[in-house]
């Protein structure tokens, strides 16, 4: 069984994709960006599987690549094209070459054109295709900067992208307008830039004319990404905020375990966001937990203090979770939520008052 997620990056509109192999658990993330990378190793985690590669499909312009710090935090083997003139890389692909991921496996198609090293992966029974800035949901990468080439990137997607089946699902890189897949069906009747009749003349006048402005990034993240995404400094940050052993969710919460709560030193707020009757009833609640019930929690948020770390607790998890996000809000930076909440923490034998 394939396992499949299209993830999102807001500020630089980057994708990047999850492919994996559920009976081995293998799996490779493609264009991962730094800023994201706590999310991605926590969907991971979450999924059950073992992160083994990153794939760039180019060296990116706009945001810095999350290949390096994931490496650092699961151990996982960075993967770039060989045209790219990354350092730092542990496997450098070229036409032809295939990444295994179980028994799954991409296949590379070098796609240059937006810049040299770009390649295209084709899933091995070419069903989808990871095309980068190559080629774009009714659109292309520029060609303006990075060794771009408009008559280059025109033989690219023709020959080694659009000869692909026309089932087969394209995923880009980027998408601007929210668009998440086309195919190459789509892209060959209604590319409005190398569909249809168009030819190379015609796609490299159009490519002449788009007078966009450079990426903000550009001078940031073209040199850390041809070190694969590794900072000037080479220091991993913090996983994890130092006052409690937490985890972090892939729906973006930090989760702290009954046990270790137990065992926090310090002046830590215990918040039980359940009613009053739930409070005092048969599960009880954690002692010199305070009871601020979710509903009244946003306007009794200034009986908290702020400078102080805080763990919510209602019976489940599922209410905490959504009273973290409300004191993150009110300005709170040390909030987790008790993972479980009191179901788990009596299932643990943890004593209640």
């Amino acid at each position: 069984m394939l396992v499949f997620r299209q993830l999102f990056d807001p500020p630089s509109s980057t994708y990047t994709y999850l492919v994996a192999d559920r009976a081995s658990g293998e799996a490779i993330l493609i264009d991962p960006v730094f800023e994201q990378a706590r999310r991605d190793a926590a969907l991971v985690r979450e999924l059950d599987l073992r992160l083994v590669a990153t794939l760039d499909t180019h060296v990116h312009a706009d945001h810095v690549t999350g290949a390096w710090l994931l490496a650092q935090m699961t151990g996982s083997r960075i993967v770039i094209a060989r045209s790219s003139g990354a350092e730092g890389a542990d496997r450098y692909v070229a036409h032809g070459d295939r990444i295994d991921v179980g028994a799954r496996h991409l296949a590379v198609r070098e796609t240059p054109g937006h810049t040299n090293g770009c390649v295209t992966y084709v899933l091995d029974d070419a069903s989808m295709a990871f095309t980068g800035d190559a080629l774009l949901i009714r659109g292309t990468g520029r060609t303006d900067f990075q060794q771009g080439d408009a008559e280059r990137l025109f033989a690219s997607v023709r020959e080694q992208i659009l000869s692909l089946p026309d089932h087969c699902l394209l995923y880009p890189a980027h998408d601007y307008r929210g668009l998440t897949v086309t195919s190459v069906q789509e892209e060959r009747r209604f590319n409005p830039r190398l569909g249809g009749e168009a030819h190379k003349e015609d796609f490299a006048g159009y490519m002449q004319h788009l007078g966009l402005a450079h990426p903000k990034q550009i001078a940031v993240a073209v040199p850390a990404n041809l070190k694969c995404g590794r900072p000037e400094h080479g220091h991993v940050p913090a996983e994890a905020p130092a006052w409690a052993p937490l985890t972090y969710t892939f729906a973006g919460i930090w989760e702290i375990a009954p046990q270790a709560v137990t065992e926090l030193q310090g002046p830590v707020q215990l918040v039980d966001v359940r009613q009053p009757d739930e409070y005092t009833g048969p599960l009880g609640h954690v002692r010199d937990a305070k009871l601020i019930p979710l509903g009244e929690l946003a306007q009794r948020v200034g009986e908290l203090d702020p400078d102080r770390p805080a763990v919510m607790i209602c019976r489940s998890g599922a209410r905490s979770a959504q009273a973290t996000v409300i004191l993150q809000r009110a300005g709170f930076a040390n909030v987790a939520n008790l993972t479980g909440g009191m179901l788990r923490w009596r299932s643990e034998g943890l004593p209640v008052a």
